[in-house]
């Protein structure tokens, strides 16, 4: 990279109003919103693709960059004065944000090398967005959508104790129509539906009377239990905790739930999902999922900075961090080129940390006590054979006693551009506190639904039954698993953007990006300007495949 770099013209002006080192979804949105206030911006990323650790990439570039930011990099050379010049230089040193990876190609003849580079996989994933979902709207509002377009996910289903794949409702007609619930259920889930609907219309105002609110103080206890007091059955319960509400953690159990979902945020949960259904006419669900992957999301930004005079370099690794000799606070990076850039602030990618004095040092990884364990595996049939892009829920409980932590899996087929037609790509998630637990959670998951191959040409077989089940399992063909880290850091006017969380959607790390721009520029508006006039928020505008 360095001979890239070095083989690059000086960069011109050399002074910026920001500079930002990484091309992740947070560096993007701000360097926009930057872009789109007249703020001068440079976007430097020391990697050949866009999007850092929210990138969708080959199965074989994957590979290389989960194994590359998995090792603990060479030390750096501790910050020295720099002769001549009123500053000293502080080595900026990459830290490794992934560990345990794992990789296996179970079927090298059907992946070859070629045919591996037609995937878009999603490092970040399992991801999609809600159709009613704040960065939606951010999107709108930026201009994005002119970069990217989205499909909506066909269905979501709930992995029963008993191995079955039970569809969550998501409507009225749904709830009716839905073969799996008893007369009872239906009832029980519609009067539910009702009273949470009546308060809502009471909050809006849209009720005189206001009798139907729900009391303050239901709406601080505990979600589950309030579900409980509906006298919702477990079934019933674990649909809106998990798979609608999307909790964490198991809310029954007091002693290991770190993340006690209240009442109140269950409803406003309940709420976003009733918004996503039937928002787009042509996404009948409550998702959406970009084409080409969710790599698409930071360049479709990066285009929309790009157009307000942002300037884009990739390829382009930064070696240290300039610091003024008196006040000791930030100036400029001195590039892998040798080339010396200044700036009035400056955005880091969390793959990066500045090696500052240790009294000025910023907060490292040890603040965070969860992380997220993350697989992929690619077959060549379909979990349901009538339906390719789908959600599976796995609440706390359904695969083993002792799960604590839900797990989340989503498969996207080759409608939506990223694998190869025929193939399927899977992914898998959940939040644990060290690799052992993760790991365990994601392979009693992948168990479930999947099977690995039992002979030595599995490209012969694309599907093996289940000795427990009437139905076909299919055959992983190639696999990987890793933890990933969870940090944010903020030091002066260095900051340091959130790595993807455990969520499915992006609200949290949209809410931190956001609040990280307004505390740079408290007086400006984020995306002043639209790129409709006539009508800048308008849904018609969202790009939506049928």
């Amino acid at each position: 990279m360095s001979e890239d770099a070095s083989s690059y013209p000086p960069i011109e002006p050399t002074n910026f109003d920001l500079i930002v080192l990484g091309t992740g979804l947070p560096e993007s949105v701000i360097a926009a919103a930057a872009s789109a206030n007249g703020k001068t911006v440079l976007h430097l990323d020391p990697n050949p693709f866009y999007g850092s650790n929210y990138t969708s990439l080959s199965l074989q570039d994957l590979s290389s960059f989960l194994i590359s930011h998995s090792a603990s990099p060479p030390p750096s050379p501790p910050s020295a004065p720099s002769d001549g010049h009123d500053f000293t230089l502080a080595a900026l040193a990459a830290r490794p944000l992934f560990s345990h990876v794992e990789i296996s190609s179970f079927a090298p003849d059907v992946l070859g090398e070629e045919r591996s580079r037609k995937f878009n996989v999603d490092l970040c994933g399992p991801r999609v967005l809600f159709c009613a979902d704040k960065s939606i709207d951010l999107i709108l509002k930026s201009g994005a959508n002119q970069y990217i377009e989205f499909k909506g996910v066909d269905a979501s289903f709930v992995y029963n104790e008993d191995g079955k794949l039970t569809s969550v409702p998501d409507s009225r007609a749904a709830i009716f129509k839905d073969k799996s619930l008893g007369l009872t259920e239906k009832n029980q889930l519609m009067r539910f539906f009702k009273l949470v609907q009546q308060h809502l219309d009471d909050e809006g105002g849209e009720n005189e009377s206001g009798n139907s609110r729900i009391s303050e103080q239901d709406l601080e206890s505990p979600f589950v239990e309030f579900l409980n007091k509906m006298r919702l059955p477990p079934k019933i319960k674990s649909i809106i905790l998990y798979a609608i509400a999307m909790a964490d953690c198991d809310q029954d159990n007091v002693e290991v739930c770190e993340d006690v979902l209240k009442t109140k945020d269950g409803i406003d949960r309940l709420t976003l999902y009733n918004a996503s259904v039937g928002r787009f006419p042509n996404a009948l669900g409550a998702f959406l999922y970009p084409i080409y992957g969710h790599g698409e999301l930071p360049q479709a930004f990066c285009r929309r900075a790009a157009v307000k005079g942002c300037i884009h370099v990739l390829r382009m690794p930064v070696i240290a961090v300039l610091m003024d000799k008196c006040t000791g606070h930030y100036k400029g990076v001195r590039l892998s080129s040798g080339q010396d850039l200044f700036s009035h602030q400056l955005i880091l990618d969390p793959s990066f940390i500045v090696q500052l004095p240790l009294a000025s040092s910023p907060p490292g990884l040890g603040s965070i006590k969860r992380k997220v364990a993350r697989g992929i595996c690619i077959t060549k049939s379909s979990l349901r054979p009538e339906t390719s892009n789908f959600l599976v829920v796995y609440p706390p409980r359904s695969l083993f006693p002792e799960q604590v932590m839900s797990i989340r899996a989503l498969q996207i087929g080759s409608d939506l551009a990223v694998c190869p037609l025929g193939m399927f790509v899977l992914y898998f998630s959940t939040l644990c506190h060290d690799a052992n637990q993760g790991e365990k959670l994601l392979n009693a998951a992948m168990d479930s639904l999947l099977t690995l191959p039992d002979s030595a040409h599995p490209e012969s077989s694309t599907t093996v039954r289940s000795e427990n089940s009437a139905e076909e399992k299919p055959t992983i063909l190639w696999k990987a698993m890793y933890i990933q880290e969870l940090t944010m850091d903020h030091f002066e006017s260095i900051s340091s953007t959130p790595m993807p969380d455990g969520n499915l959607n992006y609200n949290n790390i949209l809410h931190a990006t956001l609040k990280l721009f307004q505390k740079m520029y408290p007086l400006e508006e984020v995306f002043p300007e639209t790129a409709s006039p006539e009508n800048p928020e308008d849904d018609n505008e969202f790009s939506l495949e049928s």
